[in-house]
Protein backbone atom coordinates (compact mmCIF):
# COMPACT_ATOMS: atom_id res chain seq x y z
CA UNK A 1 0.00 0.00 0.00
CA UNK A 2 1.32 3.10 -0.50
CA UNK A 3 2.19 6.57 1.62
CA UNK A 4 -0.85 8.28 -0.39
CA UNK A 5 -3.19 5.55 0.45
CA UNK A 6 -2.34 5.47 4.11
CA UNK A 7 -2.21 9.11 4.49
CA UNK A 8 -6.37 9.31 5.07
CA UNK A 9 -5.93 6.52 7.92
CA UNK A 10 -3.14 8.59 9.50
CA UNK A 11 -4.67 12.11 9.58
CA UNK A 12 -7.71 10.19 11.10
CA UNK A 13 -5.77 8.68 13.62
CA UNK A 14 -3.60 11.71 14.25
CA UNK A 15 -7.73 14.17 14.38
CA UNK A 16 -8.73 11.15 17.12
CA UNK A 17 -5.57 11.27 19.39
CA UNK A 18 -5.80 15.10 19.14
CA UNK A 19 -9.35 14.62 20.07
CA UNK A 20 -8.44 12.10 22.95
CA UNK A 21 -5.81 14.40 24.63
CA UNK A 22 -8.10 17.61 24.20
CA UNK A 23 -10.95 15.93 26.53
CA UNK A 24 -8.24 14.21 28.72
CA UNK A 25 -6.41 17.52 29.51
CA UNK A 26 -9.22 19.76 28.79
CA UNK A 27 -12.77 19.17 31.14
CA UNK A 28 -14.90 19.61 28.46
CA UNK A 29 -17.62 17.85 29.76
CA UNK A 30 -17.31 19.38 33.25
CA UNK A 31 -17.39 22.92 31.45
CA UNK A 32 -20.41 21.59 29.77
CA UNK A 33 -22.12 21.10 33.06
CA UNK A 34 -21.33 23.78 34.47
CA UNK A 35 -22.71 26.50 31.77
CA UNK A 36 -25.60 24.23 31.87
CA UNK A 37 -26.10 24.87 35.43
CA UNK A 38 -25.62 28.74 34.75
CA UNK A 39 -21.88 29.05 35.96
CA UNK A 40 -20.10 31.00 33.81
CA UNK A 41 -16.57 30.14 33.41
CA UNK A 42 -14.57 29.49 30.43
CA UNK A 43 -12.45 27.18 28.99
CA UNK A 44 -9.09 28.68 29.51
CA UNK A 45 -9.60 28.94 33.33
CA UNK A 46 -10.52 24.94 33.26
CA UNK A 47 -7.02 25.06 31.31
CA UNK A 48 -5.68 27.18 34.01
CA UNK A 49 -6.37 24.76 36.71
CA UNK A 50 -4.38 22.18 34.95
CA UNK A 51 -1.94 24.36 34.59
CA UNK A 52 -1.93 25.16 38.54
CA UNK A 53 -2.50 21.48 39.20
CA UNK A 54 -5.79 21.74 40.75
CA UNK A 55 -8.11 18.79 39.73
CA UNK A 56 -11.05 20.98 38.37
CA UNK A 57 -13.83 18.92 39.20
CA UNK A 58 -12.71 19.66 43.12
CA UNK A 59 -13.43 23.02 42.65
CA UNK A 60 -15.90 23.56 39.76
CA UNK A 61 -18.79 20.61 40.89
CA UNK A 62 -18.71 22.64 44.93
CA UNK A 63 -18.80 26.12 42.43
CA UNK A 64 -22.07 24.52 41.10
CA UNK A 65 -23.54 23.59 43.99
CA UNK A 66 -23.17 27.13 46.03
CA UNK A 67 -24.75 28.68 42.57
CA UNK A 68 -27.57 26.53 43.24
CA UNK A 69 -28.30 27.33 46.70
CA UNK A 70 -27.42 31.12 46.31
CA UNK A 71 -24.07 31.26 47.78
CA UNK A 72 -21.50 33.64 46.73
CA UNK A 73 -18.51 32.52 46.40
CA UNK A 74 -16.27 32.58 43.24
CA UNK A 75 -13.51 30.29 41.73
CA UNK A 76 -10.27 32.40 43.08
CA UNK A 77 -11.98 31.89 46.19
CA UNK A 78 -12.49 27.84 45.97
CA UNK A 79 -9.00 27.29 44.03
CA UNK A 80 -6.89 29.21 46.67
CA UNK A 81 -8.27 27.46 49.24
CA UNK A 82 -7.92 24.02 47.37
CA UNK A 83 -4.00 24.50 47.14
CA UNK A 84 -3.93 25.88 50.90
CA UNK A 85 -5.03 21.91 51.48
CA UNK A 86 -8.24 22.67 52.39
CA UNK A 87 -11.72 20.45 51.53
CA UNK A 88 -13.68 22.77 49.42
CA UNK A 89 -16.47 20.52 48.97
CA UNK A 90 -17.09 20.16 52.79
CA UNK A 91 -16.70 24.15 53.01
CA UNK A 92 -19.29 24.90 50.44
CA UNK A 93 -21.71 22.35 52.23
CA UNK A 94 -20.47 24.27 55.80
CA UNK A 95 -22.12 27.44 53.94
CA UNK A 96 -25.11 25.89 52.45
CA UNK A 97 -26.16 24.43 55.60
CA UNK A 98 -25.34 28.14 57.51
CA UNK A 99 -27.55 29.92 54.94
CA UNK A 100 -30.24 27.65 55.37
CA UNK A 101 -30.08 27.74 59.07
CA UNK A 102 -30.13 31.53 58.66
CA UNK A 103 -26.67 31.63 60.70
CA UNK A 104 -23.96 34.54 59.57
CA UNK A 105 -20.82 32.62 58.23
CA UNK A 106 -18.64 33.74 55.73
CA UNK A 107 -16.48 32.47 53.55
CA UNK A 108 -13.32 33.34 54.98
CA UNK A 109 -14.69 32.41 58.58
CA UNK A 110 -15.37 28.85 57.24
CA UNK A 111 -11.77 28.26 55.25
CA UNK A 112 -9.83 29.41 58.60
CA UNK A 113 -12.12 27.04 60.35
CA UNK A 114 -11.63 24.24 58.08
CA UNK A 115 -7.65 24.65 57.70
CA UNK A 116 -7.87 24.83 61.76
CA UNK A 117 -8.31 21.03 61.22
CA UNK A 118 -11.82 21.47 62.36
CA UNK A 119 -14.78 19.86 60.68
CA UNK A 120 -16.61 23.02 59.42
CA UNK A 121 -20.16 21.12 58.59
CA UNK A 122 -20.21 19.53 61.99
CA UNK A 123 -19.84 22.90 63.87
CA UNK A 124 -22.57 24.34 61.59
CA UNK A 125 -25.17 21.63 62.22
CA UNK A 126 -24.12 21.59 66.02
CA UNK A 127 -25.00 24.94 66.12
CA UNK A 128 -28.61 23.83 64.64
CA UNK A 129 -28.74 20.66 66.76
CA UNK A 130 -26.92 20.59 70.24
CA UNK A 131 -24.76 17.88 71.31
CA UNK A 132 -25.27 16.05 74.30
CA UNK A 133 -21.65 14.89 76.01
CA UNK A 134 -21.52 12.69 78.66
CA UNK A 135 -18.86 12.34 81.35
CA UNK A 136 -17.53 9.69 83.30
CA UNK A 137 -18.22 9.02 87.50
CA UNK A 138 -16.44 11.96 88.76
CA UNK A 139 -15.94 11.32 92.78
CA UNK A 140 -16.20 13.80 95.32
CA UNK A 141 -16.01 13.94 99.37
CA UNK A 142 -18.53 15.82 101.04
CA UNK A 143 -17.41 17.59 104.16
CA UNK A 144 -19.11 14.58 106.27
CA UNK A 145 -15.91 12.40 104.75
CA UNK A 146 -18.71 10.24 102.38
CA UNK A 147 -17.50 10.24 98.62
CA UNK A 148 -20.47 11.04 96.23
CA UNK A 149 -20.11 10.08 92.55
CA UNK A 150 -21.89 11.77 90.15
CA UNK A 151 -22.07 11.29 86.17
CA UNK A 152 -23.28 14.34 84.59
CA UNK A 153 -24.97 15.10 80.60
CA UNK A 154 -23.62 18.70 79.30
CA UNK A 155 -25.24 20.25 76.03
CA UNK A 156 -23.25 22.01 74.11
CA UNK A 157 -24.05 24.20 70.93
CA UNK A 158 -20.95 25.46 68.82
CA UNK A 159 -19.54 28.67 68.83
CA UNK A 160 -18.26 29.37 65.52
CA UNK A 161 -16.29 33.04 66.66
CA UNK A 162 -14.64 30.75 68.34
CA UNK A 163 -13.99 27.51 66.85
CA UNK A 164 -10.53 29.04 65.72
CA UNK A 165 -8.54 28.84 68.82
CA UNK A 166 -11.26 27.73 71.21
CA UNK A 167 -10.60 24.29 73.65
CA UNK A 168 -12.59 21.34 72.65
CA UNK A 169 -14.94 18.75 74.49
CA UNK A 170 -11.72 17.57 76.45
CA UNK A 171 -11.62 20.80 78.53
CA UNK A 172 -14.87 21.61 78.61
CA UNK A 173 -15.09 17.66 80.55
CA UNK A 174 -12.00 18.38 82.33
CA UNK A 175 -13.54 21.76 83.91
CA UNK A 176 -17.05 20.37 84.53
CA UNK A 177 -15.41 17.42 86.68
CA UNK A 178 -13.69 19.90 88.63
CA UNK A 179 -16.85 21.85 89.03
CA UNK A 180 -18.38 18.97 90.40
CA UNK A 181 -15.89 17.71 93.07
CA UNK A 182 -15.93 21.55 94.20
CA UNK A 183 -19.61 21.72 94.12
CA UNK A 184 -19.94 18.12 96.45
CA UNK A 185 -16.82 19.26 98.80
CA UNK A 186 -18.06 22.40 99.87
CA UNK A 187 -21.21 20.44 100.81
CA UNK A 188 -21.47 20.21 104.77
CA UNK A 189 -23.47 17.10 104.61
CA UNK A 190 -23.38 14.00 101.45
CA UNK A 191 -27.40 13.76 101.76
CA UNK A 192 -27.62 17.43 100.87
CA UNK A 193 -26.63 16.70 97.57
CA UNK A 194 -28.50 13.14 97.41
CA UNK A 195 -31.90 15.05 98.07
CA UNK A 196 -31.37 17.88 95.43
CA UNK A 197 -28.38 17.08 92.62
CA UNK A 198 -30.05 19.81 90.50
CA UNK A 199 -27.67 22.14 92.75
CA UNK A 200 -24.19 20.57 91.29
CA UNK A 201 -25.63 21.76 87.85
CA UNK A 202 -26.64 24.97 89.08
CA UNK A 203 -23.56 25.96 90.44
CA UNK A 204 -21.53 24.18 87.88
CA UNK A 205 -23.61 26.40 85.51
CA UNK A 206 -22.71 29.91 87.08
CA UNK A 207 -19.32 29.82 86.50
CA UNK A 208 -19.03 30.43 82.74
CA UNK A 209 -16.98 26.90 81.96
CA UNK A 210 -17.19 27.61 78.72
CA UNK A 211 -14.76 30.79 78.28
CA UNK A 212 -12.49 30.19 75.74
CA UNK A 213 -13.85 26.97 74.36
CA UNK A 214 -15.14 26.66 71.12
CA UNK A 215 -18.91 25.32 72.68
CA UNK A 216 -21.47 27.29 74.30
CA UNK A 217 -22.82 24.87 77.26
CA UNK A 218 -26.61 25.30 77.57
CA UNK A 219 -27.11 22.86 79.95
CA UNK A 220 -25.49 20.50 82.69
CA UNK A 221 -27.57 17.97 84.37
CA UNK A 222 -27.27 15.34 86.53
CA UNK A 223 -27.94 12.08 85.13
CA UNK A 224 -26.61 9.64 87.76
CA UNK A 225 -25.43 9.96 91.54
CA UNK A 226 -24.52 7.44 93.95
CA UNK A 227 -22.56 7.10 97.39
CA UNK A 228 -18.89 5.82 97.50
CA UNK A 229 -16.70 4.94 100.31
CA UNK A 230 -16.71 6.28 104.19
CA UNK A 231 -13.47 8.58 102.89
CA UNK A 232 -13.54 10.12 106.77
CA UNK A 233 -13.94 6.94 108.61
CA UNK A 234 -10.88 5.82 106.43
CA UNK A 235 -8.71 8.37 106.87
CA UNK A 236 -9.11 7.95 110.60
CA UNK A 237 -8.63 4.35 110.99
CA UNK A 238 -5.25 5.35 108.96
CA UNK A 239 -4.45 8.07 111.39
CA UNK A 240 -5.40 5.66 114.36
CA UNK A 241 -3.03 3.02 113.06
CA UNK A 242 -0.06 5.15 112.29
CA UNK A 243 -0.56 6.70 115.86
CA UNK A 244 -1.07 2.96 116.93
CA UNK A 245 2.53 2.13 115.46
CA UNK A 246 3.91 5.65 116.43
CA UNK A 247 3.13 4.60 120.21
CA UNK A 248 4.85 1.14 119.68
CA UNK A 249 7.63 2.51 118.52
CA UNK A 250 8.44 4.90 121.28
CA UNK A 251 7.18 2.23 123.83
CA UNK A 252 9.77 0.21 122.25
CA UNK A 253 12.68 3.23 122.29
CA UNK A 254 11.66 2.98 125.61
CA UNK A 255 12.20 -0.33 126.58
CA UNK A 256 15.27 -0.75 125.23
CA UNK A 257 16.82 2.21 127.40
CA UNK A 258 15.02 0.46 130.33
CA UNK A 259 17.13 -2.60 129.78
CA UNK A 260 20.15 -0.83 129.04
CA UNK A 261 20.23 1.35 131.92
CA UNK A 262 19.60 -2.12 133.62
CA UNK A 263 22.62 -3.49 132.38
CA UNK A 264 24.42 -0.44 133.05
CA UNK A 265 23.44 -0.95 136.64
CA UNK A 266 24.50 -4.44 136.67
CA UNK A 267 27.59 -3.72 135.40
CA UNK A 268 28.30 -1.05 138.36
CA UNK A 269 27.19 -3.36 140.91
CA UNK A 270 29.71 -5.73 139.92
CA UNK A 271 32.42 -2.92 139.61
CA UNK A 272 31.31 -2.08 143.32
CA UNK A 273 31.27 -5.60 144.35
CA UNK A 274 34.92 -6.01 142.78
CA UNK A 275 36.46 -2.50 144.56
CA UNK A 276 34.34 -4.29 148.22
CA UNK A 277 36.41 -7.37 147.91
CA UNK A 278 39.59 -5.39 146.70
CA UNK A 279 39.09 -3.64 150.19
CA UNK A 280 38.65 -6.94 152.22
CA UNK A 281 41.55 -8.09 150.19
CA UNK A 282 43.64 -5.07 151.84
CA UNK A 283 42.34 -5.62 155.72
CA UNK A 284 44.39 -8.90 156.27
CA UNK A 285 47.68 -6.59 155.30
CA UNK A 286 46.62 -3.72 157.29
CA UNK A 287 45.94 -5.79 160.05
CA UNK A 288 50.08 -7.17 159.61
CA UNK A 289 51.58 -3.92 158.90
CA UNK A 290 49.50 -2.76 162.04
CA UNK A 291 50.78 -5.56 164.22
CA UNK A 292 54.60 -5.17 162.78
CA UNK A 293 54.44 -1.48 163.42
CA UNK A 294 53.01 -2.00 167.32
CA UNK A 295 50.13 0.03 166.10
CA UNK A 296 47.36 -3.24 167.46
CA UNK A 297 48.40 -5.89 169.85
CA UNK A 298 47.89 -10.04 170.20
CA UNK A 299 44.79 -8.55 172.33
CA UNK A 300 43.49 -6.69 170.33
CA UNK A 301 43.88 -9.09 167.21
CA UNK A 302 42.07 -11.44 169.62
CA UNK A 303 39.58 -9.49 170.65
CA UNK A 304 38.85 -8.53 167.04
CA UNK A 305 38.55 -12.71 166.09
CA UNK A 306 36.13 -13.27 168.81
CA UNK A 307 34.13 -10.27 167.58
CA UNK A 308 34.39 -12.05 164.04
CA UNK A 309 33.26 -14.78 165.55
CA UNK A 310 30.65 -14.13 167.67
CA UNK A 311 28.67 -12.17 164.54
CA UNK A 312 29.45 -14.96 162.53
CA UNK A 313 27.24 -17.33 164.91
CA UNK A 314 24.69 -14.75 164.84
CA UNK A 315 24.36 -15.17 161.52
CA UNK A 316 24.10 -18.69 161.09
CA UNK A 317 21.44 -18.43 164.12
CA UNK A 318 19.25 -15.50 162.43
CA UNK A 319 19.36 -18.40 158.81
CA UNK A 320 18.22 -21.37 160.76
CA UNK A 321 15.52 -19.02 162.44
CA UNK A 322 14.00 -18.24 159.37
CA UNK A 323 14.21 -21.29 157.79
CA UNK A 324 12.35 -22.58 160.48
CA UNK A 325 9.95 -20.30 160.40
CA UNK A 326 9.11 -20.50 156.47
CA UNK A 327 8.98 -23.81 157.26
CA UNK A 328 6.26 -23.67 159.74
CA UNK A 329 4.17 -21.57 157.52
CA UNK A 330 4.07 -23.40 154.63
Amino acid sequence: MELAELLPFIIIGIIILLVVVLFTFIPVALWISAIAAGVKISIFSLIGMRLRRVVPRMVINPLIKAHKAGVDVNTNQLESHYLAGGNVDRVVNALVAAQRANIELSFERCAAIDLAGRDVLEAVQMSVNPKVIETPFISGVAIDGIEVKAKARITVRANIDRLVGGAGEETIIARVGEGIVSTIGSSQDHKKVLENPDLISQTVLSKGLDAGTAFEILSIDIADIDIGKNIGAELQTDQAEADKNIAQAKAEERRAMAVAQEQEMVARVQEMRARVVEAEAEVPLAMAEALRSGNMGVMDYQNLKNIMADTDMRNMIGRLSKTEDDESNQ
